[in-house]
């Protein structure tokens, strides 16, 4: 047996551990629960609704309004009629005093903007004041008015240094081709309808976030027997269902089974009491299988024992038997000795599904490994063993005799289904707190559809694993049934070339494993042999 100590071994595990918990990390996403996709409906129709209405009435605001300010536009271009009226036939003698006759109309609005527009294309424009008085327009801005088709539809144009306008011209027949141009901004009623827009965006996202805060408070108390349901769910998940009499008390309160959530929660009500019927009849039929598998196991044990004891006596005859009868008791004991052996593991298996409770004392798993290698090597002399030990102290808390029989079996399994040759090597280190046992053989592997029921009971290998040595089909399961008393787990991977069975065990507190070790050395100075003289290869 070899203890190398090598601190390769240590870094790379420590490595591969980093990345396991690196790759394991649970990845944080946004979840898109029930909750929040009423809310975001609710704020989407929200938002449409408002939307439409916010169009629909600036929209209809605006014509209105511009409906209005063509009346008065209208009006404003009657007075100019009858103003012109009362003027002499033909163009005004004055051209740049023409704007002034229509503008200089009593009732005619401030920022009414009036032109003339001649034959040649030439413009005369004026407009009125704030204070009412009557001013002319440049050339550039009355150029603006001269556009406007002579149909008396109202028009909207840009006006320059000015802005919008609605503007109507009309041919003036007693003045000959004269186009009679009025104005009236537009600015108030863009104005009006800007501010209407502001103000119902405003009120609608006021009116969204009160209804968001509203609706959350709505939807959650709707919701709130669907959260019961998921609340015990939740429970019953954790609850071990696996084994035990299982107490499934868990219930969703329904305050009304008309609705939707509430038939939801009696169905699943219904559901629990159904699952909770079935696992009390299964603990029910496991317990009555337990009682028999324990109580014939128990009373078995002494006719075998009996039978065993006579073939044994029967050898020791003192007269010759004839050859078949030598071969028939022989063939009788190795019988018995192997039906004892199946009756206590099955008897040792219906203690440990009962939940009998082990010893716990702290236990010296390296020195345990060790001696189980010695005798596997002497058992079976034609594989190659191997142990590698850690220089920290291997102490658990436990039943020496069954986690002697859990490194057992495992080096049985690798002996008995391996051929000669193979090298099997027992590695005992520490990962964190726990312990950490593994026996890896070079073999040809375990069959892939068979290492998922590997740790049941009965379960043999095929011809590639032979059943030398009588294999029962427990071993395996009997360490992992320990191994689960002692709160640890087992596993196995296996490929061609490589099969490894890790063990994981708590280790025994500081105070404990102190004791242990001192403990240990005592009794192995007793032997003779100390601890740090033990021998290194087996």
């Amino acid at each position: 047996m070899t203890r190398p100590g090598d601190p390769g071994h240590a870094a790379a595990s420590r490595e591969e551990a980093a990345i396991h918990e690196t790759t394991d990390a649970p990845r944080r996403r946004f979840t898109w629960t029930l909750h929040r996709r009423l809310l975001l409906i609710v704020a989407g129709l929200l938002v449409a609704v408002s939307a439409v209405v916010g169009v629909v009435s600036v929209a209809v605001f605006h014509e209105s309004s511009v409906a209005r300010l063509d009346a008065n536009l209208a009006s404003a271009s009657s007075r100019a009629n009858v103003a012109i009226a009362g003027q002499p036939p033909g163009f005004p003698g004055d051209p740049d005093e023409a704007p002034g006759l229509v503008l200089n109309v009593p009732g005619q609005e401030a920022g009414t903007l009036a032109g003339l527009v001649a034959d040649d294309g030439t413009t005369r424009a004026g407009y009125i004041t704030e204070g009412g008085r009557v001013l002319d327009l440049p050339p550039t801005i009355a150029d603006s008015l001269g556009a406007v088709p002579a149909d008396g539809v109202p028009h909207t144009i840009d006006v320059p240094r000015f802005g919008e306008y609605r503007a109507i011209a009309h041919t003036q027949e007693e003045w000959g081709d004269v186009a009679v141009v009025l104005a009236l901004p537009l600015a108030e009623v863009n104005a009006s309808t800007t501010q209407l827009a502001f103000t119902i965006a405003i009120v609608a996202l006021v009116g969204l976030v009160i209804a968001l805060v509203i609706g959350s408070s709505v939807i959650r108390r709707a919701l709130s027997p669907l959260a019961q349901v998921t609340a015990t769910a939740q429970r019953v998940s954790n609850l071990p269902l696996d084994r035990g009499d299982v107490a499934l008390a868990e219930r969703v309160s329904v305050d009304d089974e008309g609705t939707e959530v509430g038939r939801l929660g009696t169905a699943f009500n219904r559901m629990l009491g159904h699952v909770a019927s079935a696992l009390s009849a299964r603990e029910q039929s496991e317990q009555k299988v337990r009682r028999f598998v324990a109580d014939a196991s128990h009373e078995l044990r002494t006719p075998l024992a009996s039978i065993r004891g006579y073939a044994e006596l029967t050898r020791l005859h003192g007269g010759e038997l004839p050859p078949d009868v030598t071969h028939a008791i022989g063939r009788i004991e190795s019988e018995s000795v192997r039906m004892t052996e199946l009756v206590e593991d099955l008897l040792l298996l219906a203690r440990l599904d009962e939940g009998r409770e082990l010893a716990a004392r702290p236990v010296d798993l390296g020195r345990v490994v060790i001696e189980a290698v010695g005798d596997a090597q002497a058992a079976g002399p034609d594989h190659d063993w191997e142990v590698r030990l850690p220089d920290a102290a291997t102490v658990v808390v436990g039943d020496e005799p069954r986690l002697r029989q859990v490194v057992t079996n495992l080096l049985a399994n690798a002996g008995v289904h391996t051929p000669d040759g193979t090298s099997v090597v027992a590695t005992l280190g520490r990962d964190g707190r726990d312990v950490v046992l593994t026996v890896e053989d070079d073999g040809p592997g375990i069959p892939p559809e068979l290492v998922g029921s590997l740790f049941e009971r009965f379960v043999r290998g095929d011809s590639s694993r032979s059943r030398r040595a009588g294999s029962t089909g427990l071993g395996l399961a009997i360490v992992q049934a320990v191994v689960e008393a002692h709160h640890g787990d087992v596993s196995v991977s296996s490929e061609p070339g490589v099969t490894r069975f890790t063990v994981r065990l708590p280790g025994a507190p500081a105070a404990d494993a102190d004791d242990e070790v001192v403990d240990a050395s005592a009794d192995d100075a007793e032997l003779g042999t100390p601890r740090a003289d033990l021998p290194a290869d087996a």
